[in-house]
């Protein structure tokens, strides 16, 4: 279980990501494009935020598992 909820967290992380980059290069959000500014957009940031939050508990697995 956690094996897939850690590959489904790195793969919007990416998303998300790509999306920065996106904007950083380009000055185009995909994000809003696709939704909109709109309650749905603002919930995709969030999660994709979760997920980065969630992802600093990597840091942690790694070092048990190289200890």
């Amino acid at each position: 279980m956690n094996k897939a909820l850690d590959n489904t967290v790195l793969a919007i992380s990416i998303i998300g990501a790509v999306n920065w980059g996106l904007i950083g290069f380009f000055n185009f959000n995909l994000v809003s494009f696709l939704l909109g500014s709109n309650w749905l957009s603002r919930m995709i940031y969030a999660v994709v935020g979760l997920c980065g939050l969630y992802l600093l508990t990597f840091y942690g697995r790694t070092k048990e598992a190289t200890a």
